[in-house]
Order: structure tokens, then C-alpha cells, then sequence
């Protein structure tokens, strides 16, 4: 690395910095590599600063509204791409960055990438959902909205210098749909550092009395599969009651599902905590029996890494999950399958670990053996860096 550090901003919208666990472990690994790293991201939670340093990172945060219709979408996005404008030249004017790191969703930040492509700045599209198969999910259908989000997705993969992707599945959709190069899409993906993972410390008492504890970690979204979950709860519920289940996280549906749950008579059986800090979130993980990730099957989540299954079998915890692709590639042998979308299958499956602590030891060491040997972050932040010396060597 020269002596004057190359400088790179990171572009989020989605999620916050530091919360946002994959964007927070490359800016750390760039860091560490000798860059110097800037992250433009919304003001959400607690992380609510428009502007502090971490671990020698500078962030600058935006203010922002969560939307839940297309048109509220296309208000959200147009604002926050105002807002990171703003603050990608205010970055630009201090560090003149040399590379512009931009996470979907939204595919919109290519915006901003051509303005600073003008000036010798490298683009890399670090492609987290399916943004035209995600508002399939969550609106069910297609139109003048889908249009928009699959045109944008267009321009952001002709506008990248490269592409990383999450998985396989989206290298193909890159090369495939996006057509970039082969050698311009490098596979990162979103595993554990284990040398940042909290350590496990089991509490019985998260429990709540109950013999057993089953966990969810995540977004509860309409795409996330938690109606489901509490279709397979219920099933449950009604044969026996020493079971207990956690639902950790936020999301635009929470409010609805927590009705849900009463309108079930599963309020008893099932706890919300909200957003929770990593060392609460370590005890779940630790305490926990069975970890479950309902995700349905449609098209993007069939191609999508769930970060969850990779987090729960760091803790060395059994997974239940949907039979889809990208699942079965994270979970191998670590997890039970359940016919997709299908919660009653959900949980037998369930149901099976439980009744069998054999099962359960044996599938937690599993999975807990796959994160060590292959799926960690000393492994993937190997492929970012590559990724970014190939955008730093593209000639424009």
C-alpha cells in the first residue's frame, strides 16, 4: 500500500453503521488493509450521530423514514440518494476517495457513481438482495414500480467497475443478467469473524421456565416467512408446552405479527425482544435448542445467503429451514429441510430436533465445523481486497 492511503467510501442505505454486520466487517478489513474508509449511512436506532469515527472509520449519517408502499419507496429512495449526494461530496472534498463502494438496495446509487466516475473514481456494486425478485416478494406482482427497480438494477451493473456478490447465485445473476465480465464478479460473503464473536454464555432463565428455547434472528418483513413461523408455533403449541419462542429483531411487520400472535393464543409461548445487543444476542444464540430461519421459497430467497443460518451455526446451534438452494449451500448437513412453504412440515422438523438431543449436538458440531473450515470472514475478506485491486487496476 503507498504511503498515502488510498481512501474509499462505502455508501449504505439500508441499515445503519456499525449495526450493519457485513458492511461494518469490510470497512474494518479495508481499514486494517491499509485504506482509509469512509461510510455514508441512515440514522437509525441508537446509532443516531450524523457524524463520529470508529475504529479509525468516519461515518456520516443521513436522516431517513421508513417507507412500506411503492410510492413511499420511490420518496424514501429519492431523498436518501439527495442526502448521500450531499455527503459523498462533503467525503470527496476531505479524502478525494480513489473508490466508491456502493450496498444495495436500492440499486439507485449508481447515480451518484456516475457523477464521481467523471472524476477517476472506481465504482464497486456490492450486491446484497434481488431488488426486482425482493419487490416481487413483497408486493406480489409486477408494473410500472418493478419496471423502475429492474431498469435501475440494469444501470448499476453497467455502471460498476465490479460487482461483488453474496453467493454463487448472484456471480450468476451478475454475469448472466447484469452482463459484467466473469473476472469483474468476486463472491464475498457474509460470514462470521469469529474473532469478533461474542463468546457463548447460556442463561437458562431466557427460557422463561420452558425445557426448551427456539430462536429467530432477523428482519420481520413480509418476504421473511415469520406468518409461517407462527403457523408451525401453533402446530406446536397444540400438542405440547414446554417450548419456547424467541423472535429477535425489528421490521415493518413486527406490530402485525405480534397481532397475529395474540389472535393465535401464542402469546404465552412467544416473546419479541426488538433489536438487542450482540452480547444479549449471544446468550440467545447459546441458550437456544433450535434455531429456525422460515424464509418461503420464491425467487429471491431461493438465491439468497441468509445471514442467520451462518450466525446460528457459529453458535453451533441446529438449523430448520425451507429447502431452497443458497440454503441448503450455507446449512449443508447442518440443518433439517422442510418442504418449502410449508409449515406444518416446518414443524415436524422442529419437532425432530427437539425430541432427539443426539440430533441436535450433532448438527450444531456440523455446522460449527463449516464456519471454522470455510465459511468465516479470515476467509471472505481475502476475496474483498482481490476485488479491490482489480477496480483499482480497471482501466477507464
Amino acid at each position: 500500500m503507498n504511503s498515502v492511503p488510498i481512501a474509499v467510501c462505502i455508501i449504505v442505505e439500508d441499515l445503519p453503521v456499525p449495526f450493519d454486520r457485513r458492511v461494518w466487517q469490510e470497512a474494518r478489513a479495508l481499514a486494517a488493509a491499509g485504506y482509509r474508509v469512509s461510510v455514508i449511512c441512515r440514522k437509525s436506532g441508537p446509532y443516531r450521530a450524523g457524524r463520529e469515527t470508529l475504529d479509525g472509520i468516519e461515518i456520516y449519517r443521513h436522516a431517513i423514514f421508513e417507507a412500506s408502499t411503492p410510492a413511499e419507496y420511490l420518496v424514501e429512495y429519492t431523498w436518501a440518494l439527495l442526502a448521500q449526494w450531499a455527503l459523498a461530496l462533503r467525503v470527496y472534498g476531505r479524502t478525494r476517495f480513489r473508490v466508491l463502494h456502493a450496498c444495495n438496495p436500492p440499486d439507485t446509487i449508481f447515480l451518484v457513481a456516475l457523477f464521481f466516475k467523471l472524476l477517476g473514481v472506481r465504482f464497486i456494486f456490492d450486491h446484497h438482495d434481488l431488488n426486482p425478485e425482493l419487490y416481487e416478494a413483497k408486493f406480489g406482482r409486477k408494473g410500472f414500480f418493478y419496471r423502475l427497480v429492474a431498469l435501475a438494477e440494469r444501470w448499476t451493473f453497467r455502471t460498476a467497475d465490479v460487482s461483488v456478490a453474496t453467493n454463487e447465485s448472484y456471480r450468476e445473476i451478475a454475469v448472466r443478467r447484469g452482463h459484467m465480465p466473469p473476472e469483474d464478479v468476486f463472491v464475498v460473503r457474509s460470514c462470521p469473524d469469529l474473532a469478533a464473536l461474542p463468546a457463548p454464555h447460556p442463561d437458562a432463565r431466557l427460557k422463561r421456565g420452558h425445557r426448551f428455547l427456539v430462536a429467530y434472528l432477523g428482519t420481520m418483513g413480509p418476504q421473511d416467512g415469520i406468518n409461517l413461523l407462527l403457523d408451525a408455533v401453533g402446530a406446536i403449541a397444540s400438542a405440547r408446552d414446554d417450548t419456547m419462542f424467541v423472535l429477535i429483531g425489528g421490521g415493518t411487520e413486527v406490530e402485525r405479527l405480534k397481532s397475529m400472535t395474540t389472535a393465535k393464543g401464542l402469546n404465552g409461548v412467544v416473546e419479541f425482544t426488538g433489536r438487542i445487543a450482540d452480547d444479549i444476542l449471544a446468550a440467545y444464540l447459546s441458550t437456544a435448542d433450535v434455531c429456525v430461519a422460515p424464509d418461503p421459497k420464491n425467487a429471491m430467497n431461493d438465491k439468497s445467503t441468509m445471514n442467520k443460518i451462518l450466525q446460528y451455526m457459529a453458535y453451533a446451534r441446529p438449523v430448520v429451514l425451507f429447502d431452497l438452494t443458497e440454503g441448503r449451500r450455507s446449512a449443508g448437513e447442518a440443518a433439517l429441510y422442510a418442504r418449502p412453504n410449508d409449515p406444518r412440515d416446518f414443524a415436524t422438523q422442529i419437532l425432530k430436533l427437539l425430541d432427539s438431543e443426539s440430533l441436535r449436538q450433532q448438527l450444531g458440531a456440523r455446522g460449527r465445523r463449516r464456519i471454522e473450515e470455510s465459511l468465516n470472514w479470515d476467509e471472505e475478506k481475502q476475496h474483498l481486497l482481490a476485488a479491490y485491486a482489480r477496480a483499482l487496476a480497471v482501466a477507464l
